[in-house]
């Protein structure tokens, strides 16, 4: 089974370090990024299969980097994270396609659980990806008979 890589997303460096200390003491995979197009950068040369987001950052914000993330990665599961939530922020993010939504500070058990959650989703996705290709390349018995 492959292991989850997930990306941390925030312009807090403080909160990056520590996040990532905890995450890969608990024996995670974890890149980091400070901003949305760096972000972009290393989803696309680590493989991430899930991504912590901050809502707020300078630039390039959550919600436009969430956008982007899923028109150029549409399998990468995000996670919205922020201390300056709105309901209105909340519920863009979703509506982009976000995972789940966090508050700060947010406990990191919380934020592993959340991962996994997401992690599975998107495991099940690749697995009817792989059914629906398989299903296309095999003929059903009914179609090898109709060809003999």
């Amino acid at each position: 089974m492959e292991k989850m890589r997930m990306m941390l997303v925030d312009d807090e460096e403080r909160f990056l370090a520590t996040t990532q200390k905890l995450l890969v003491k608990k024996g995670y995979d974890v890149v980091t990024a400070s901003e949305g197009v760096e972000a972009l950068e290393k989803i696309r040369v680590h493989n991430i299969h899930v991504v912590i987001l901050d809502v707020k950052m300078p630039g390039m914000d959550g919600n436009a980097t969430l956008k982007e993330i899923k028109r150029q990665f549409p399998l990468v599961e995000v996670i919205m994270l922020t201390g300056h939530a709105t309901m209105e922020s909340a519920i863009d993010g979703l509506k982009s396609g976000a995972f789940d939504y966090l508050m700060k500070p947010v406990d990191i058990d919380i934020i592993i659980q959340k991962a996994e959650e997401s992690f599975e989703k998107r495991q099940g996705q690749e697995e009817k990806i792989r059914v629906a290709q398989m299903r296309k390349v095999m003929k059903s018995p009914s179609e090898i008979i109709r060809e003999t």
